[in-house]
């Protein structure tokens, strides 16, 4: 279920003239019997507005005040998010013969006397903003609206404003209209809030809440998701300059290339925009790659595994985001740890609509090709899902028949479309006319809903990669497995470098012999490949080890000045 909620108007929308036809409370009845959540979002004052709704139980919150108070009917709480209104304020607008009215935190009046309100708000220097509703005008503080109140109400449901579906028809409900995933105008709202909106009911008032209620039921208003193009998420710019961009929901992508690629540049900059626009994800990563993402919490380490529980926990959390780092649990127990956590997964999904993206980096090693899930262990809930993986062949057919986007990066991106493709349940015809090499930065999108073929994109730029890559690499901790060795030619030694700090510190250490026998394998720029996953580095360095002539402390300093061109270590390092 996407939808979960609806945040509903009072007066213009659920109320004609005040009141609440029993239609529209039944339909109200209807939506919370599909265990969907009402909240009502008002300018009224609460106590006038529990004399004249009296079915304010079907309410689960009621943000009132214009985003100022919030009242839960099951509890009577109430709850002020502001500071009362001032009084020197109250009694300049008494002097100058304004008629109010005063709530909690409100001051309510009517027009023609919002320039004496402005007026007297300048005169005595205060910070408050005017919002005006058809003729009402409201004075509130300054960054309290219907959206901030509506975002409270949300927090204490553990729901997000991408699982809700608002209908106004005021000036004042635009700002809690672009919160919400879909936004509704009854047929009888302003013509500027109509023009706004995702969707204009054909009745007006309660009718048009009824309406809209029933297509909520019946279809989950799957027919007006082409629409939401506000909150498509940017993959990168066409050849002919116009944007690539992959709705929020309701699609699957394989991000596929060679190990180096890009994979993971491209994976965060999709994240980046995912959480600009508010939406939660979750990232299970075995190798530790996103575990300097800003804007995430990280469960896991090198030393620890993250439980079930503490990300289920986590996640509670409507704005918060989880990297879930597996480095520290041994690589056989990485596929029963994931099996573990697709239940609660799944319990999440069903109560919240959340998490909004599930991104699964190496998912050839945690689904692969031989997995069988049972048939409540992959449900449709866990759609959108990321999948990134070096060998898409190797990744479960029952995770890949959900695919409906494929990226593909690196050297050879037609190969990455051609394994991809029979799985896919696509045939390899359709690839004929693929695009010639890629440019650094380029990938190759591909939608099995198009009947076209794959397309060269740009891949818009991410701001944290360059962080990420200098914090991970040079700093971090890659675990065993990637980490580099100093054996030297007899294998008398076993050091251990876990990062380029202790790459160069130990570099700086070992004998002429040791670090020579490395250079004349290559071994250094493999490193930088594969486990630094560099593909400039370990250009570099493999040509700095193809010059035999150089000396043993010649190859070191170039190696060092290649590493800190493109990673800046810290100060008491031997690069820096």
């Amino acid at each position: 279920m996407r939808y979960l909620a609806l945040a509903c108007d009072y007066d213009g929308t659920l109320a004609a003239a005040g009141r609440v036809s029993e239609a529209t409370s039944a339909a109200v009845r209807r939506l919370r019997a599909s265990g969907r959540k009402f909240l009502l979002v008002t300018g009224r004052q609460l106590g006038d507005l529990l004399t004249v709704f009296k079915d304010v139980d079907l309410c689960d919150w009621i943000v009132a005040e214009n985003g100022a108070l919030l009242y839960c009917p099951a509890t009577r709480e109430e709850k002020c998010l502001a500071d009362p209104p001032p009084v020197e304020l109250i009694r300049e607008l008494q002097r100058r013969n304004v008629p109010l009215a005063v709530g909690r935190v409100i001051i309510a009046t009517w027009q023609p006397h919002e320039t004496t309100v402005l007026e007297a708000i300048r005169d005595l220097g205060l910070e408050r903003q005017v919002i005006f509703n058809k003729g009402a005008v409201m004075v509130l503080p300054s960054g309290v609206n219907k959206a901030s109140g509506l975002v409270t109400a949300l927090s204490a449901l553990e729901l997000s404003s991408h699982n809700v579906v608002g209908i106004g028809d005021a000036e004042n409900d635009h700002a809690f209209l672009r919160l919400c995933e879909c936004s509704v105008a009854v047929e009888n709202a302003l013509p500027m809030v109509k023009e706004t909106a995702d969707l204009v009911t054909a009745g007006d008032h309660g009718a048009g809440v009824v309406e809209l209620i029933d297509r909520l039921l019946d279809g989950e208003l799957a027919d007006v998701q082409p629409r939401l193009t506000r909150h498509h998420i940017l993959v990168g710019t066409q050849e002919n300059g116009q944007e690539m961009r992959i709705p929020p929901y309701g699609v699957n992508i394989l991000l596929a290339g060679t190990s180096g690629s890009g994979k993971s540049t491209l994976a965060t900059g999709l994240l980046e925009r995912m959480a600009e626009h508010g939406y939660q994800f979750c990232v299970i990563d075995p190798e530790g790659d996103y575990e300097y993402f800003e804007g995430a919490v990280v469960l896991g380490d090198s030393q620890r595994a993250p439980s079930v529980e503490q990300v289920q926990q986590l996640l509670k959390k409507p704005h918060q985001n989880a990297v879930v780092n597996l480095v520290g649990l041994p690589l056989a127990d990485r596929p029963k740890f994931f099996s573990a956590l697709l239940p609660r997964f799944q319990e999440l999904r069903i109560k919240t609509g959340r998490p909004h993206w599930l991104v699964i980096d190496e998912a050839h090693h945690l689904l692969p090709s031989g997995w069988e899930p049972a048939a409540l262990a992959l449900p449709p809930e866990l759609m959108p899902l990321m999948l990134i993986t070096v060998h898409p062949n190797q990744v479960a057919d029952a995770i890949l028949t959900t695919v409906d986007v494929v990226i593909a990066v690196g050297n050879a991106p037609d190969a990455t479309l051609r394994e991809a493709a029979g799985p896919l349940g696509q045939e390899t015809d359709t690839l004929s006319s693929l695009p010639g090499a890629l440019e650094p930065g380029e990938a190759l999108f591909w939608s099995k809903r198009s009947s076209g073929g794959p397309l060269r994109v740009r891949i818009a730029p991410c701001r944290m990669e360059r962080v990420r890559h200098r914090r991970k690499y040079a700093e971090g901790d890659l675990g065993p497995d990637r980490s580099f060795y100093f054996q030297g030619p007899e294998g008398k030694l076993n050091l251990r470098a876990q990062n380029l700090l202790f790459f160069m510190q130990l570099a700086e250490g070992v004998d002429d012999g040791t670090w020579t026998h490395h250079l004349r394998r290559g071994d250094y720029s493999k490193w930088f490949r594969e486990a630094i996953k560099d593909e400039v580095l370990a250009d570099q360095a493999s040509q700095i080890e193809r010059q035999a002539e150089l000396s043993p402390a010649e190859s070191r300093a170039l190696i060092k000045e290649v590493i800190s061109e493109h990673y800046t270590l810290p100060a008491s390092s031997p690069a820096a």
